[in-house]
């Protein structure tokens, strides 16, 4: 799922992979993530989602089609549910002071996460 972010989840395939039913497989992707799948895979999403709103080449419509979404209403909501903010403003704000920080520890700080108010980094 990391890898293959923008392509469409199909738990089924996934599950028969790892040999197990759908439903088992959730649960124990729940168990494992502290996610389901599909809440994992638009983390992912909004993950690369911030990375292409940094650049500021594109606009909102076509990250949200380049991560993998088809709407951009439920891109949107998603996005503002875990960054704390909307995509639009997220991409006006300057984005310099984490230029100077290893895209690493950008990565750790700047990843969306369930449960936690996003902070910036500046």
């Amino acid at each position: 799922m990391d890898r293959e972010y923008a392509e469409p989840l199909d738990v089924s395939a996934l599950a028969r992979t790892a040999l197990m039913s759908p439903g088992h497989f959730q649960r124990s992707f729940r168990a494992a993530f502290g996610e389901t799948p599909y809440g994992y895979l638009m983390t992912r999403r909004i993950e690369r989602a911030k990375a292409l709103l940094r650049r500021g080449d594109l606009t909102v419509t076509e990250v949200c089609l380049a991560v993998g979404c088809t709407s951009l209403g439920s891109f949107s909501s998603r996005f503002t549910e875990l960054v704390g903010e909307t995509p639009s403003a997220y991409r006006a704000r300057t984005h310099e002071q984490g230029a100077a920080i290893p895209a690493c520890v950008a990565k750790r700080y700047t990843r969306p996460v369930r449960g936690r108010e996003a902070k910036p980094l500046a």
